[in-house]
């Protein structure tokens, strides 16, 4: 089982830890950047953060269930926005999507992302027992 941990001297949050340890024996499970498309390619939320949020966490955990994982077996998660979106409209949306689990998380500011009109996109580690 995985270890998160939140060493004193270090901003003490609920969502998010600061360390992780993976133990020998377990699976790492990587998911590519993941944003708010359906599976036709078709972009959901044109222009509204919070509704492309919530696309892409859903995206998120249906790539997590494939390899037999969910939000509470990732280890990091990696969030990029377009500059000038609001985080604080997007946030409580990512968190409901993280279902509790508090992983690493880093989060950027870019340009652009690959998929127009795209405003958010998450990639993320996780680390389930080996089967």
């Amino acid at each position: 089982m995985k270890t998160l941990l939140r060493p004193e001297g270090l901003v003490q949050s609920p969502a998010f830890t600061h360390v992780a340890i993976v133990p020998p024996g377990m699976t790492t499970v990587y998911v590519g950047g993941q944003n708010s498309v359906t599976a036709d390619g078709t972009l959901v939320g044109e222009g509204d953060i919070a509704a492309q949020t919530r696309k892409t966490m859903e995206n998120v955990r249906t790539a997590l269930a494939a390899a037999g994982a969910t939000v509470h077996d990732l280890v990091v998660v990696n969030v990029l926005m377009v500059d000038g979106e609001d985080i604080a409209a997007a946030y409580p949306v990512a968190a409901e999507g993280l279902e509790g689990a508090a992983p690493l998380v880093a989060a950027a500011f870019v340009a652009r992302l690959g998929v127009p009109g795209a405003l958010v996109e998450v990639s993320a580690v996780a680390a389930v027992p080996a089967s």
